[in-house]
């Protein structure tokens, strides 16, 4: 059975329904080029933060959350698949060739973000 994305639309009709993209990045050749690389990654994630691009980012651990074998997801905002990969592409672990990545379509229609804002001290909480 096939069920399209009109499909899906229709019956979370109400919803949020925002299109997001995950890029999953996975290391090519293990962690030692994922490692000379983080640093210029790090700093091309914060600047699509910055700009409003990035939604989340961040790392995978192993399945006993004991270590990080270089993984890792990060979701972004584009105008279609294709400009996800090109976004995706630009990562400097990607053009390095330290990581590989594959862009996955994400509608978000469930969910909630708590932020707490103490007037008083101008201190927050984001759950």
């Amino acid at each position: 059975m096939k069920v399209t994305k009109d499909q899906v639309l229709e019956a979370s009709k109400g919803m949020l329904q925002k299109q997001f993209y995950m890029v999953h990045s996975t290391p090519t050749d293990g962690l030692g080029p994922v490692m000379q690389n983080l640093a210029v990654h790090l700093d091309h994630q914060c600047e699509m933060e910055r700009t409003g691009v990035m939604l989340a980012a961040g790392p995978h651990w192993t399945d006993d959350e004991s270590e990080w074998l270089g993984e890792g997801t990060f979701v972004i905002r584009a105008n279609s698949l294709a400009h996800a990969r090109e976004i995706a592409a630009k990562d400097p672990m990607h053009q390095a060739g330290a990581r590989n990545f594959k862009v996955r379509p994400w509608l978000i229609n469930e969910g909630s973000l708590t932020l707490r804002v103490n007037f008083s001290d101008g201190k927050f909480t984001l759950e």
